[in-house]
């Protein structure tokens, strides 16, 4: 069965620290881009960041700039979300998705994914 798995959300105080991974099963994540995808409630699903297939190209919406950082390791076929100063704004259920072009996945075209995660949420309250 092909599919993403997230994993790593939970309950962190603002200014905290979390890291998401995205793991494929059924696949290999190497020749597809990876992007994160975040819903809070009430709202649309946003993209939010986006790597290559070979993990030397990384796109980041503005709001998450400067606090979060995608990376992959092709050999684990897992995708990685380091996120750092963490704000009550972020809280919003998490989803990975595997996209065939960067170009799609850059400017996070949802129907242009191949996979989806189901997700993991992410609270940030104190």
């Amino acid at each position: 069965q092909l599919q993403l798995v997230e994993s790593g959300g939970g309950l962190v105080q603002p200014g905290g620290s979390l890291r998401l991974s995205c793991a494929a099963s059924g696949f290999t994540l190497d020749y597809y881009a990876i992007g994160w995808f975040r819903q809070a409630p009430g709202k649309e699903r946003e993209g939010i960041s986006c790597i290559g297939s070979s993990g030397g190209s990384t796109n980041y919406a503005d709001s998450v700039k400067g606090r979060f950082t995608i990376s992959r390791d092709n050999a684990k076929n897992t995708v990685y979300l380091q996120m750092n100063s963490l704000k009550p704004e972020d809280t919003a259920v998490y989803y990975c998705a595997a996209c065939r072009t960067y170009y799609y996945c850059s400017h996070y075209v949802r129907d242009a994914m191949a996979y989806w995660g189901k997700g993991t949420l992410v609270t940030v309250s104190s």
